[in-house]
């Protein structure tokens, strides 16, 4: 008997290559690959984390509530017929017979000027630059890799490349510096699989950004 061939028939599906025709063989440069933008790898646009900015906030208003504090009772005592505090006469005979050019002057200027642009700094920049930004898979997730913990991540991986003798890595926002140091084996071979092994780590960090690499490879030095 024969099997039907209408429409419940089974039929073999084509297999798709997920290779992309950009994606880095392992003896490729990461420094000269470009990662192609798929779904997974593409930047969801998240920024960078916000900074509490717990202590100058906590600092700044202390001296403020210890200044009014001390203005406002110095107010309340000349109203209720009492002498002014001391300090508070010194200072206004001060700034009134003091010539604004004056070196005490331009450095209590010069100090509250300085003291206002750092407050205006604090308040407009992110801070935590040692947080590197995540990708987003959840809108309502947010999370956020160490710079200490993602260099830790790349030098466990390159420590795996034979040749590798030993590895230093200065992660940046935007950029990993990697220094190796390769005791056997020709250069150029440890820098190519240091770079496709890098390539992976960096890859598998899944930062919202991902940092390029640079990597120097080098021998040991002469002891003695």
């Amino acid at each position: 008997m024969s099997e039907p061939q209408g429409l419940d028939s089974t039929r073999h599906l084509p297999v798709i290559d997920r290779t992309a025709e950009g994606e880095p063989g392992r003896s490729a440069s990461a420094t000269e690959y470009t990662a192609l933008p798929t779904l997974d790898d593409a930047e969801d646009g998240s920024g960078r984390f916000w900074s509490a900015r717990r202590v100058p906030a906590a600092v700044l208003a202390l001296l403020v509530l210890a200044a009014a504090g001390l203005l406002l009772y110095d107010v309340v005592a000349v109203r209720i017929d009492r002498p002014a505090l001391h300090w508070r006469g010194s200072l206004a005979r001060e700034l009134a017979e003091r010539p604004l050019d004056d070196t005490w002057v331009l450095v209590g200027a010069g100090v509250a000027a300085a003291l206002g642009l750092w407050l205006l700094v604090l308040a407009a920049t992110p801070g935590l630059r040692d947080v590197l930004p995540m990708r987003r898979p959840h809108p309502d997730v947010r999370a956020g890799l160490h710079r200490d913990a993602a260099a830790q991540v790349l030098r466990d991986r390159a420590m795996e490349v034979s040749g590798v003798q030993s590895v230093r890595i200065r992660m940046k926002r935007r950029k990993a510096d990697v220094r190796a140091v390769s005791h056997f084996r020709e250069l150029d071979d440890v820098r190519a699989d240091l770079d496709a092994a890098l390539a992976d780590g960096v890859r598998g960090l899944g930062l919202a950004r991902r940092p390029s690499l640079s990597v120097h490879v080098a021998r040991p030095g002469r002891k003695g």
